[in-house]
């Protein structure tokens, strides 16, 4: 790894490097916080959890090959040089922020509060018809998961695609702080982790924070259909880029937008994506494998991202092609009884319309089963309410609401089809995920097309298991 070397590792965490000279030049090959994950000349940084302590593993660390430790505490007979800190966690994001000033790459950074990782997908998929490009894995979008990613990065790659996810005020200032991201993508505006952000406007705040640290020849791209974000007009002299599904949109004039627009159902959309520059309108021909009309921005961000870095219409065109569902996320599994869609990685109100405007384009009978949303403060009860009225309204044939807080959900789609009796919709409400499991079969009909969606802490992968399981 570039420069990492022990004396600069301890310099850029301040702290206290235990070894002998002919250590303390020597680089570094990865850095882990699992000592399972330790290869030949890796530093291990020991943290310290809430049930494991990493310190206990230093030994099989260095047994596994470690050239280094990190540490709070010195350990006993150390079989290998080691820095002394006084906070491991804190040490991993210091050396991570040193790190990314050694390299001479871009770095894209996503936030937002739905669609990043997606967005993410989308954007890295355009740009590896380029460039070397390193992403963000699974979900490690935190104040810990995004220095492990950033010093994943090796001198070969050209770009960094970082999502960045954060529930609080300030954490996405610190994160900026280690990414300096050059361009900045923001997907909307949610209803994410309001217990800690109070409002949409709070969220649009601490998602603003990603600019704290944009370089003045940086380039900021957003959702010109989401409401808070149209209001950003300039950032630091910079003049945002805007996309959208329509060039005139609801809030804005998008510089990128998309037009024929035609759904395939569960099998995607495709679609003719304008981008403008320097007077000259580019037009891509856009065929998008995953189905949902959220899915047309996300391709559209990507492509204007694309064309900042010189990746050709053609090539823009082939990588939003290739973009694939990932586990838990609009991911389509079909099964010799039934077709799920696998959306149960979170869930928020405007995630959780998405997932039902989704199901709705199925051609079969459609099973909605729906779950709990946390984080959303004094209002829960109120935004899975307002689910629970869109779910009833939406073209699905039965809605399966499971969770303490999605009795409000089940009430409002209740009452919502009391006064519509002549539906013929059908509802079920379970307080927990067993009781649902013991009466799951007499529910769901052979051909059925199942949307399974919650927050990830219920634990709806398991429903997911067993109705692919039981499809077979």
């Amino acid at each position: 790894m570039k420069n990492m070397t022990l004396s600069n590792i301890a310099s850029a965490c301040n702290g206290r490097l235990y070894s002998d000279k002919d250590c303390i030049r020597k680089e570094v090959s990865g850095v882990v916080i699992d000592s399972r994950l330790v290869q030949k000349d890796f530093l291990f940084i020991a943290t310290k959890g809430k049930t494991v302590d990493g310190h206990s593993y230093i030994d099989s660390a260095f047994k596994s090959g470690a050239l280094a430790v990190i540490c709070e505490q010195a350990p006993q007979n150390p079989a290998g040089p080691y820095i002394l800190v006084d906070n491991s966690l804190q040490a991993l994001k210091d050396i991570a922020k040193w790190y990314r000033s050694q390299l001479n790459i871009k770095v894209v950074g996503i936030t937002g509060s739905v669609g990043k990782t997606s967005t993410k997908e989308f954007i890295s998929s355009v740009l590896a018809t380029k460039y070397r490009v390193l992403k963000t894995e699974g979900n490690f979008n935190n104040e810990i998961g995004l220095p492990l990613t950033i010093l994943r990065l090796q001198e070969h790659h050209e770009i960094a695609v970082l999502e960045m996810g954060i529930s609080d005020f300030g954490e996405m200032h610190r994160l900026s702080d280690i990414a300096r991201p050059d361009i900045c993508v923001i997907t909307n505006i949610g209803q994410c982790h309001l217990e800690n952000l109070g409002s949409r406007e709070g969220i649009l705040k601490a998602k603003s924070e990603i600019f704290d640290f944009l370089d003045s020849n940086g380039t900021i791209c957003l959702n010109g259909d989401d409401d808070m974000l149209a209001t950003i007009k300039e950032v630091k002299g910079i003049k945002p880029i805007k996309f959208g599904l329509l060039k005139d949109g609801p809030f804005a004039e998008n510089d990128v937008y998309a037009s024929n627009i035609i759904s395939k159902g569960l099998f995607g959309t495709s679609c003719s994506i304008h981008i403008s520059e320097n007077g000259c309108e580019d037009i891509i021909n856009a065929e998008i494998g995953i189905p949902g009309e959220h899915m047309i921005l996300n391709a559209l961000a990507a492509a204007t991202v694309g064309r900042l870095l010189n990746v050709t219409p053609d090539a823009i065109a082939e990588g939003i092609k290739a973009v694939k569902p990932i586990s838990g996320r609009s991911n389509i599994i079909r099964t010799k009884k039934w077709t799920v869609l696998d959306d149960c990685y979170n869930a928020n109100p405007v995630s959780m319309k998405a997932a039902i405007d989704l199901l709705a384009l199925a051609n079969t009978r459609k099973v909605a089963i729906l779950g709990d949303m946390f984080e959303l403060g004094e209002n829960e009860l109120a935004l899975h309410a307002g689910v629970g009225s869109y779910a009833a309204k939406a073209d699905i044939d039965l809605l399966i609401c499971i969770g303490k807080l999605s009795r409000s959900l089940f009430e409002a789609a209740d009452k919502e089809l009391g006064q519509h009796a002549t539906s013929g919709k059908k509802l079920a409400y379970f307080e927990t995920r067993e009781e649902f499991l013991d009466k799951y079969a007499s529910l769901i009909n052979e051909g059925d097309t199942i949307l399974v969606k919650a927050s990830h802490g219920m634990g709806f992968d398991k429903i997911v298991s067993i109705l692919i399981e039981s499809g077979k």
